[in-house]
C-alpha cells in the first residue's frame, strides 16, 4: 500500500510526506491518498478508525465494486467517483473521504487524473482552497477526462458514415467496438451524474459554498457528457441502418446486372436452341451464309437488348465513393489523452489525440471557434 500526505495550512505552508500524520491532526488541513495494492491494509483501517470514517464504507473502498454515489455519515461524506484509465476504454473507482479537514482518497489502480491534480496543487499554491473544493475539483478532472470520449466520438461518426455509405464490410466491427466503449462510459456518466447532483444541493454543513458551486460546474460538464453519449448511441443506430441500406443498394444492384445477363443471354439462347434442333428442314441450313446470318441476328437482338436497358437506366457507369481512412476498432484515443489541469476550470487536453485522417480534430475545432 502505498501513502502520500499533503498537509496545508491558511498561511500558505505546505508539507508532503508518506506517513500517516499525528493522532489529533489539528492544524491545517489533509490530502491523504491512499493506493491500495496488494499489501497490508491496516494503516488505511487505521486512518479510518481516527477519522471516525464508516467501516464499512472503508471495507467497501478496498474493491472496485461501485458505482459513482455519494453517502452522508453526518461528520464525513463518502463519495465514490469514476474516471478513465490511461491505457484502454474501461473504468476505474475512487473512493473519498470528506471530513471537515480531510480528503481521504482511496483507489485500486493508477489514476492520471489524480496524477495530475496532485502534481498542479502540490506546484500552485492558488489551487489549495478547502478540501471540498478540492474533492470538487478531483471529480471535474475525472468528468472532463470521461467527456473526451464524446469528443472523439464526433470525429469518428463522420469517418464511420463514409464507409458504412460504402457498405464496407469492416465496419461492422468498428461500430460493435465504438458502441462497446460508449457503453462503458455511459454507465459511469449516468450516475455520476446523479451524484454530483445530490453534491450541488445538499445541505451538508461539511460542503462550503464555493464547494457547491464547483460541484454544479462539474454536474454540468457530467450533464453535456450524457446528452453526447445518448445521442452517440441513436448516432450509432443510424450509421448501422445507412450500412444495412448500402449494403441492400449493392444487393440490388448485383440482382440488376444477373438480370440484364440473363435477359440478354436468353434470346440469344433461343436462337442457338432453335438452330441446334436436328431437323433437316431449318432454314439456311444447306447456305454457305446461314451462319454468319444467325450470327448476326444474334448480334442484333443483343444490342437491342443492352439498348433497351441502356434506355431504362439500368445500364450506368458506376461511381463509387473512395472508402473512408481506417478508423480503428474503438475510441482507444480517448484513454490516451493527456490530462491537463488548468487553473479555473481543471480542464482535459485532447489537441494531442493520434487521429488516422486528415479532418480537423475536436481540440482544433474548439480552438478556431474560440478565436471567432
Amino acid at each position: 500500500m502505498e501513502l502520500k500526505v499533503l498537509q496545508w495550512s491558511d498561511d500558505g505552508r505546505k508539507t508532503i510526506s508518506d506517513r500517516l500524520p499525528d493522532e489529533s491532526m489539528a492544524e491545517g488541513s489533509y490530502w491523504i491518498d491512499v493506493a491500495v495494492g496488494d499489501g497490508d491494509t491496516t494503516p488505511l483501517h487505521e486512518l479510518g478508525d481516527r477519522l471516525g470514517l464508516d467501516r464499512l464504507s472503508v471495507h467497501d473502498a478496498l474493491n472496485e465494486t461501485d458505482l459513482p454515489k455519494v453517502d452522508d455519515f453526518g461528520h464525513h461524506l463518502v463519495i465514490v467517483l469514476h474516471g478513465l484509465r490511461d491505457d484502454r476504454i474501461e473504468t476505474y473507482e475512487i473512493v473519498c473521504f470528506l471530513t471537515a479537514t480531510a480528503l481521504v482518497t482511496v483507489r485500486r489502480t493508477t489514476s492520471p487524473a489524480l496524477a495530475s491534480l496532485w502534481a498542479a496543487v502540490t506546484d500552485r499554491q492558488e489551487l489549495v482552497g478547502s478540501v471540498d473544493e478540492l474533492a470538487a475539483r478531483l471529480a471535474d478532472v475525472m468528468t472532463r477526462r470521461l467527456a473526451t470520449v464524446v469528443d472523439l466520438f464526433d470525429h469518428r461518426v463522420e469517418g464511420l458514415v463514409d464507409r458504412a455509405l460504402d457498405a464496407d464490410k469492416s465496419v461492422i466491427r468498428d461500430l460493435s467496438a465504438v458502441r462497446t466503449d460508449v457503453a462503458v462510459v455511459r454507465r459511469a456518466v449516468h450516475p455520476q451524474r446523479e451524484m454530483l447532483d445530490v453534491l450541488r444541493r445538499s445541505r451538508s454543513g461539511l460542503l462550503s459554498d464555493a464547494g457547491r458551486r464547483r460541484f454544479s460546474d462539474v454536474f454540468d460538464v457530467a450533464s453535456r457528457t450524457a446528452s453526447g453519449l445518448d445521442a452517440a448511441r441513436s448516432s450509432l443506430a443510424e450509421t448501422l441502418d445507412i450500412y444495412r441500406g448500402a449494403e441492400a443498394g449493392k444487393a440490388t444492384e448485383v440482382s440488376k446486372v444477373l438480370t440484364v445477363y440473363a435477359a440478354t443471354m436468353l434470346p440469344l439462347s433461343l436462337i442457338a436452341g432453335f438452330f441446334g434442333m436436328n431437323h433437316t428442314s431449318l432454314p439456311g441450313l444447306d447456305s454457305e451464309r446461314g451462319l454468319l446470318l444467325v450470327l448476326a441476328a444474334m448480334v442484333v437482338v443483343a444490342v437491342v437488348s443492352l439498348g433497351m436497358f441502356v434506355a431504362l437506366g439500368w445500364i450506368r457507369r458506376p461511381s463509387g465513393r473512395e472508402a473512408g481512412t481506417a478508423l480503428g476498432r474503438g475510441l482507444i484515443e480517448a484513454a490516451r489523452a493527456p490530462v491537463e489541469v488548468a487553473e479555473a476550470v481543471y480542464a482535459i487536453s485532447t489537441m494531442p489525440i493520434r487521429m488516422t485522417s486528415g479532418r480537423r480534430t475536436p481540440a482544433n475545432r474548439r480552438a478556431q471557434g474560440s478565436d471567432g
